[in-house]
């Protein structure tokens, strides 16, 4: 099969019929992500087919193959339509060309400097179930605003043909996993081609053995993320399924991946031809990108202190855990015995190498994927500056000195504005900030002009948003209805009793013990009074998956649902189910409260609040991560009941404080209304978490932080080298 076949059967020409020729271009279109983020191009498949949108999950791949060619050729006989449609190809058109971009504009660097960045997971559109939460997140906002700035970087990650799990709560209340193999004709995914025009395959050395991955490209306007795959033939049935899944399987198979990530990223950039100025490694999955490109470096010609010293002087590290445990450690044979084909004739430097990884995380020796990216970065940073200074003290023995030395900066993370931004605000944006708001948005001074929008203006979107957020519960609740397996209890538990006008509450993120899921039900009496008051009703939504072998975070996640079905709440609670994408959109844009009680100093950032502040949702949080920051008196609440020791005494502390708070100032103040229905008091609190968040807590801040003070830096002293 030639490559063109390839092409035509993994890519779109999704739907049976020739596009007529005024559409000519919507395979294009779709084909890359750039729509998802461009409220012109998200027009384009709402005007195409409303109902299919909706259907499909704002997937335009999968709208494309179920529309009928009666349907298209309608659509191109509409001038409206195509007048439309001629927008969105024009505005992708000058997206692509980059000619204006912040990049060019801020830089004279030369054209073969790029930035390639590492992350096992990237969430990018809930058609492509290769995420599980705030990394991947994390790594698609970086990615768009990377596409946005003009930024020259590419992305590499793992394809993951069953992705993460589709999750199913029991009538007990426990979570069950279910993989479904991707449907890549569903997705906006492509072979990634060599220089020769072929489909391009690597082989990576493991063990004693070869395995062999595919490479898939993924278009998210002038990014490019390239995506490793061992379900390819050459390998055996035991190596094709070594990619199936995000964080799947036991130590032995995620050393595998992670040396299929870093050693295959590096292999399979240079088989596309790609030479990266900087290497940014996102958390440390990805850490054998370093001794791969040390490997290529000694094989030229230089010494192993040579070559360290140039891969130190071009690699950044970003960490985003501030727990011991959640770092990858390997035993010294294992890592050895799987990275046996790798020495080849470097075998003299095997030590060497693998003293990169040493560290005693207190039960001995260990081979700290961690510590190896640490060691061969010459630039680390945590995603917040208490999860710096945390990062500091747990890994001060990387550099023997003391943790307050050590070479640890702050790069507090930020979400993607035109992802996160619910339309109906980012309407009121556009009367009121101007036309601009979206190149400007990381200037404070432009937030300012929230002040001007009227009241009556942002209540009517906020409450908008809610009520389209308890419409889309009741619909996915309907479909539970018609299962059998789902009983009368679990229905009312998904929402179905929500009140569109009642202050909601939102809880929605990983479901794990520090995080405490549990802590607002500390006083079971103390709630219902609060949810099921006459005349202030308050009600809590809940959502989020616990990772499959985490069985803690499933019992919290069981007794939380458990109080869904509580007939003393009232069907004020509500838990949704399969948490993903498209379910977040609606939640940090729906609800008017977000809710964060992580264990101090636990959350190294948090970016769902960050959406929710954007989007006038007002934050409620304990002062961890980003939020330590971000508070200031008048954007959200504080939680500190002020216990220290014992982390039940401070539960329980925190609890008090957190109901004290929703009692005597959220719900007041919600609740307050005047001759115009409109609460006055709440609006300017909205007002502040917008304007204080949107500017400092925005991707554009955070991409442009890594350029300027790391990225830039590494440009002006190295230049690509032997591919590495």
């Amino acid at each position: 099969m030639s490559a063109d076949s390839m092409l035509h059967d993994v890519n779109v020409t999704r739907n049976a019929a020739a596009l007529p020729d005024p559409i000519g271009r919507l395979n294009e279109l779709i084909c890359d992500l750039w729509w998802n983020w461009h409220p012109e191009a998200r027009e384009v498949f709402r005007r195409l087919d409303y109902t299919l949108w909706r259907l499909t999950a704002h997937n335009p791949v999968l709208m494309l193959r179920m529309i009928t060619p009666e349907q298209l050729d309608q659509a191109a006989n509409d001038p409206a339509f195509v007048a439309v449609y001629d927008a969105a190809i024009q505005d992708f058109e000058k997206a692509c060309e980059a000619k204006e971009s912040w990049w060019s504009r801020r830089f004279s660097a030369p054209a073969s400097t790029s930035v390639c960045y590492f992350s096992a997971e990237f969430a990018l559109h809930q058609s492509m179930p290769i995420y599980a939460g705030g990394l991947g997140v994390l790594a698609g906002d970086v990615c768009k605003e990377a596409s946005d700035l003009g930024i020259p970087l590419t992305a590499v990650g793992f394809m993951y043909p069953q992705g993460y799990f589709h999750q199913r709560i029991a009538s007990d209340g426990w979570q069950n996993e279910v993989y479904e193999r991707l449907n890549r004709m569903n997705a906006p995914i492509q072979y990634a081609l060599a220089p020769n025009g072929e489909p391009c395959t690597i082989a990576v050395p493991v063990g004693n053995q070869s395995i062999w991955a595919r490479v898939w490209r993924v278009s998210l306007g002038l990014v490019k993320l390239f995506l490793l795959d061992t379900d390819v033939e050459q390998n055996t049935p035991w190596d094709r399924e070594l990619s199936a899944r995000l964080y799947g399987g036991d130590l032995e198979t995620r050393l595998k991946q992670e040396i299929i990530l870093g050693i295959g990223g590096v292999k399979a950039l240079g088989a596309l031809g790609i030479r990266p100025t900087v290497w940014h490694l996102n958390e440390g999955h990805a850490a054998f990108v370093s001794f791969e490109r040390i490997r290529l470096l000694v094989q030229s010609g230089q010494t192993f202190s040579d070559a360290l010293r140039e891969v130190r002087a071009s690699t950044v590290f970003t960490t985003h855990t501030p727990v011991p445990a959640g770092h990858d450690a390997f035993s010294f044979g294992l890592v050895n015995n799987h990275l046996s084909g790798f020495w080849g004739e470097l075998g003299s430097y095997r030590p060497d190498f693998l003293a990169l990884g040493t560290h005693d995380g207190g039960s001995g020796p260990l081979f700290n994927m961690t510590a190896l990216a640490m060691r061969t970065a010459g630039a680390v940073n945590g995603v917040s500056e208490l999860h710096r200074d945390v990062t500091k003290s747990m890994w001060a023995s990387i550099w023997s000195r003391d943790g307050d030395d050590a070479p640890v900066r702050a790069v507090t993370n930020g979400v993607h504005i035109a992802t996160w931004i619910a339309p109906a605000i980012a309407e009121l944006f556009d009367r009121h900030l101007g036309g601009d708001w979206r190149e400007n948005q990381d200037e404070p001074g432009l937030w300012d002009e929230i002040l001007s929008i009227p009241d009556a203006e942002l209540w009517d979107a906020r409450q908008a948003l809610r009520a389209y957020l308890i419409a889309f519960l009741r619909e996915r609740a309907r479909a539970g209805w018609m299962d059998p397996s789902v009983s009368p209890a679990q229905v009312v538990a998904a929402g179905t009793l929500l009140d569109p006008n009642a202050l909601t509450i939102g809880f929605a993120r990983r479901f794990t013990g520090y995080k405490r899921p549990e802590l607002i039900f500390t006083d079971p009496e103390r709630l219902a009074e609060i949810l099921n008051s006459s005349r202030y009703p308050v009600q809590i939504l809940f959502s989020g998956k616990a990772h499959p072998a985490d069985d803690i975070g499933k019992h919290h996640l069981q007794r939380v649902y458990k109080e869904a079905m509580n007939p003393v709440f009232a069907g004020r609670i509500a838990f949704i189910e399969d948490y993903d994408l498209h379910v977040a959109h609606f939640c940090v844009q729906g609800c008017d409260v977000w809710l964060n009680t992580p264990r101090k100093p636990l959350e190294a950032s948090g970016t769902s609040g960050m959406k929710a502040s954007i989007n006038g949702v007002v934050h409620l949080s304990v002062g961890d991560g980003w939020w330590r920051e971000g508070f200031t008196g008048t954007n959200g609440w504080l939680i500190d009941g002020g216990a220290a020791g014992e982390a039940a005494d401070a539960d329980k502390a925190d609890a008090a404080e957190l109901y004290r708070i929703i009692e005597n100032e959220v719900v007041p103040s919600f609740y307050e209304r005047d001759r115009s229905g409109i609460p006055q008091r709440w609006l300017r609190m909205v007002r502040e978490a917008i304007r204080t968040v949107a500017p400092r807590f925005s991707s554009r801040r955070m991409v442009k932080q890594y350029v300027e003070e790391l990225y830039a830096p590494m440009m002006m002293s190295s230049t690509p080298t032997n591919g590495c």
